[in-house]
C-alpha cells in the first residue's frame, strides 16, 4: 500500500483502526518493519510519512452516532544541509578543531533526532459542529488546486481566501497572504479623520 501510493497512483485511500495519529504512523511503520523491507525505524517511518497527507478520523459515540472527529494533516519535517566548511578559513588548529566540532554536533544531532514529521488538526467536531483550527500547509493547498477542474479550483480559492486570507498562485508558484480589507478599511478611516482634525 505505501508503495502503491508513492508511485503508481494519484491518491490512495485506505482504512486503519488507530485512535491517534502518532499511533497511526508507528503501526504503520511497525508493518513495514516486519516485512523485512526496512532494518532502520527512521527510514521506515520516513516512507510512511510521505504518503500520509491526510488523516480523517471517525469514531462512534455511545449513543450510536458515526461522525468525523477530525480532519489531521500530516507534515514532513524537512532535514535541512547545516553543514559548513568554514574550517578551511581558519587559520589556527583550535580554530579548525571548533569548526568540526560544530559540524559533528549537527551530524549526531540529526541521528539521534527521532521527530521525522509534526501533525495538527485541520478541522475538528466541537459542540455539535465542525471548527477549522488550524490552516492547510502550502505545499497541500498547492497540490489540492492543482488537481481541482475549473469549477472546484472557484470554489476551493474563495474558502481559503475567505478562511485563511490567503491567495493560491497558479501552478506551482506559491501562495500569498491577502491583507485584511476590513483592517486597511479601517486604518484608512481613521487617518482621514486624524487628517480632518488637524
Amino acid at each position: 500500500m505505501i508503495q502503491a501510493a508513492q508511485v503508481a497512483s494519484k491518491f490512495t485511500l485506505f482504512t486503519h483502526h488507530a485512535k491517534t495519529f502518532p499511533n497511526l504512523v508507528t503501526a504503520l511503520r511497525n508493518s513495514m518493519l516486519r516485512t523485512g523491507v526496512f532494518k532502520d525505524e527512521k527510514t521506515a517511518e520516513e516512507q510512511v510519512i510521505q504518503v500520509l497527507n491526510f488523516d480523517i478520523h471517525l469514531v462512534k459515540d455511545f449513543r450510536g452516532r458515526r461522525y468525523i472527529e477530525r480532519i489531521t494533516e500530516c507534515i514532513p519535517v524537512e532535514n535541512k544541509n547545516e553543514y559548513t566548511f568554514d574550517h578551511r578559513k581558519e587559520k589556527t588548529l583550535e580554530g579548525k578543531l571548533d569548526k568540526f566540532m560544530d559540524n559533528a554536533t549537527h551530524y549526531f544531532t540529526k541521528i539521534t533526532d527521532k521527530e521525522t514529521y509534526r501533525y495538527v488538526n485541520i478541522m475538528e467536531y466541537i459542540d455539535d459542529g465542525y471548527v477549522l483550527t488550524n490552516r492547510i500547509s502550502d505545499t497541500n493547498l498547492i497540490e489540492m488546486r492543482n488537481n481541482m477542474d475549473d469549477s472546484d479550483i472557484e470554489d476551493f480559492d474563495r474558502f481559503v481566501e475567505e478562511n485563511w486570507h490567503l491567495r493560491i498562485k497558479d501552478g506551482y508558484a506559491g501562495v500569498e497572504t491577502i491583507e485584511d480589507e476590513t483592517k486597511t478599511k479601517k486604518t484608512t478611516a481613521k487617518t482621514k479623520t486624524k487628517t480632518a482634525k488637524k
